[in-house]
């Protein structure tokens, strides 16, 4: 099973090179009047798939700390219920 995974993985890197390889051109940005930026177009495309990733990553910060503080209040909450049930059993003697 490792084998085919790593076979995938290459088959993946070859592809990604030679995408790179063949998008050399250089691209141009205006990102404001007068500003241009000029970049090879692998580049480019890298830039904001990385930017868009780290967005979508951000994104989910919020949801994951809400529920990571959901997760512990209802562990407490199991705790607190067990310690109550325990209390009640008597000892077996």
């Amino acid at each position: 099973m490792t084998a085919l995974t790593w076979a995938i993985r290459l088959i993946i890197f070859a592809f990604l090179i030679v995408f790179s390889v063949q998008n050399t051109e250089t691209a141009t940005l205006r990102l404001l009047p007068g500003q241009d930026w000029q970049a090879p177009l692998v580049i480019v495309l890298l830039l904001f798939f990385v930017s868009g990733a780290v967005l979508g990553a951000l994104s989910l910060v919020g949801v994951i700390f809400r529920q990571r503080r959901e997760i512990s209040r209802l562990k407490r909450g199991a705790n607190r219920a067990s310690q109550v049930a325990n209390a009640d059993i008597p000892p077996v003697v």
